[in-house]
């Protein structure tokens, strides 16, 4: 149910498409070559990633296009590794910089002044790719960019020149991709063929620096490795760090693999619980790696194990076998995108599967079990179906 702060922003905001007629540019369609076209996308790693495959048709349909990428700082590192862009455009969006809210006046301040910053490109065409992105689609409107597409959600349509329809149950890969489809017809275009595959380029030096440094901590070049990655940017997706230690000991045990661990600096504490409950030792790889170096790990890795989280997303982006552990996020429109023979998810049997809230207080945590219950017994019979 849309809280009363919600509401209230809905109704300011259809007030105020009613009233700027002034704004409401005529979209052109019908171009193709030469277009400037700005995407939209506010989100983390794993909603970048998921946004692959749709920026690699958007780039066939429209090869002579010049494309740009706007997105948060904390996606820079993964643009840099995608081809599509012929430019990056940094903004903090507001509401994704993981940090306390500040004043309710901030965004649309921030808004005003984006607004400014971006009139003088002269974009032809703007796609959102976020569903309820309402800040990005009153950018494009604000901005006066003739043709903006997103979806028919409530507090984008307003500012939009055509909305598509946002399916439920249908992934988040699949939603982009029915998006830009529009835009393809519009300019009278063939939708490419594409395999539809998620994109990270891992670079050669990333890989040399991993063969480094996992030589320097002992490990064999054809010696097998396995990842544990036990953060997820919400505590009520994690689970316990004895679970993922005695399953760490378990595959050391059967499958004589080394145990890796990596996570953010944000991480230490869990991953040091982790490594304090097993009986071996581990390579601790937090604060050793960027994303690309992070990449080229799991790439040399047999499997990463780890909860709903982007950096799964990028072990199933390079090619590598996961095991994620879901609860209150529908796997449905955010589990991995790949081959399900290879990459498997594990949910409890939980009937409020799931319900989509992330923002649980500490003292509420209790009472939301549904990755907790998740047992060890289940992620290493996953992990027999992916090795034997």
């Amino acid at each position: 149910m849309p809280t009363n702060r919600q509401r209230l922003r809905l109704a300011l905001l259809r007030i105020f498409a009613t009233c700027t007629p002034f704004l409401q540019h005529p979209p052109r369609r019908a171009r193709g070559d030469g277009l400037r076209i700005l995407v939209i996308r506010p989100d983390h790693i794993g909603d970048l990633l998921f946004a692959t495959p749709t920026l690699r048709v958007l780039r066939k349909a429209f090869p002579d296009a010049h494309l740009a990428g706007m997105v948060g700082p904390w996606a820079k590192a993964v643009v840099e590794r995608i081809p599509h862009f012929n430019e990056v455009i940094i903004c903090p969006f507001p509401g994704f910089t993981r940090r306390p809210k500040g004043s309710a006046f901030a965004p649309y301040r921030m808004l005003w002044e984006w607004a400014n910053r971006l009139r003088t490109r002269h974009f032809d065409m703007a796609i959102v790719l976020r569903f309820d992105h309402w800040w990005g689609a009153l950018l494009a409107y604000l901005v006066g960019i003739p043709y903006r597409l997103g979806y028919a959600v409530a507090e984008c349509e307003p500012f939009l020149t055509t909305a598509v329809p946002y399916v439920s149950q249908r992934h988040e890969v699949q939603q982009n991709l029915t998006l830009v489809a529009q835009a393809i017809r519009d300019c009278h275009r063939d939708m490419p063929q594409d395999p539809g595959h998620l994109e990270f380029f891992v670079a050669e030096q990333d890989r040399e620096y991993i063969a480094h440094y996992l030589a320097e901590c002992g490990v064999a070049a054809d010696e097998a490795m396995i990842v544990i990655h036990p953060g997820a940017g919400a505590a009520v997706k994690e689970w316990q760090a004895e679970s993922f230690a005695q399953v760490a000991d378990a595959i050391v045990a059967h499958w004589r693999a080394r145990i890796v661990l990596t996570g953010s600096r944000d991480d230490l504490d869990k991953v040091w619980s982790i490594y304090a409950r097993m009986r071996g030792e581990p390579i601790v790889a937090v604060g050793h790696t960027t994303l690309g170096q992070l990449a080229a790990l799991y790439q040399r890795s047999r499997l990463v194990i780890g909860p709903d989280c982007g950096p799964l997303h990028l072990a199933v982006a390079v090619g590598t076998p996961t095991v994620h552990l879901y609860g209150p996020v529908d796997k449905h429109k955010f589990g991995p995108w790949g081959p399900p023979e290879r990459h498997l998810v594990l949910t409890s049997s939980r009937s409020c599967i799931p319900c989509n809230r992330l923002d649980y207080t500490a003292q509420e945590l209790p009472d939301h079990p549904c990755v907790r219950e998740i047992t060890p017994e289940m992620v290493l019979d996953a992990i027999r179906k992916l090795l034997g």
